[in-house]
């Protein structure tokens, strides 16, 4: 099963969505496809819509899915990388009108060039990225929060209060 996420924010992503529908049609997705399509308003026979799935449903999802597709929402792009999951993502862009700035194109090059993700860069044509897919091992995620808890402890105790 295939998971598409486009976020919980105001922002439209039909281009994302299109581009999977496409690859859907022309055989190159034969898997099952859910989408969450937050505020995208789309239609397609050949994927399961759904505007926001409910968090414990979501989760369900997450797990089966052998493949996540995303746009480069930091929270989708955690949670799936916790889940050691194959993540495809693509950035909304300012030149669509999807977005005021182009900081998820930023953010998905330094996620690719660590080997975290596959960066989506041309919508025209995914299958590409699907096949790159099928071999590829992204890089383990651990998380760096004791380490940041421990370093704000060390400082606050080596700081002490005035008063």
């Amino acid at each position: 099963m295939i998971l598409v996420t486009l976020g919980t924010q105001d922002k439209q992503f039909p281009r994302l969505l299109k581009a999977v529908e496409k690859a859907v049609k022309e055989k190159y997705i034969s898997d099952r496809v859910v989408v969450q399509a937050g505020h995208t308003k789309y239609e397609s026979a050949c994927m399961e819509i759904f505007d926001f799935i409910p968090n414990d449903q979501f989760a369900s999802f997450l797990q089966e899915a052998d493949l996540i597709i995303t746009h480069g929402g930091v929270g989708t792009i955690m949670t799936a990388l916790r889940e050691h999951k194959k993540i495809l993502a693509a950035a909304r862009s300012v030149k669509y009108g999807e977005h005021q700035s182009d900081h998820q194109i930023q953010l998905l090059e330094e996620f690719d060039a660590d080997g975290y993700l596959i960066f989506m860069r041309d919508l025209d044509d995914i299958h590409p990225y699907l096949e790159k897919a099928v071999s590829f091992v992204p890089k383990s995620y651990e998380s760096n929060t004791a380490s940041m808890i421990s370093l704000i402890e060390d400082w606050i105790s080596s700081h002490p209060t005035r008063g």
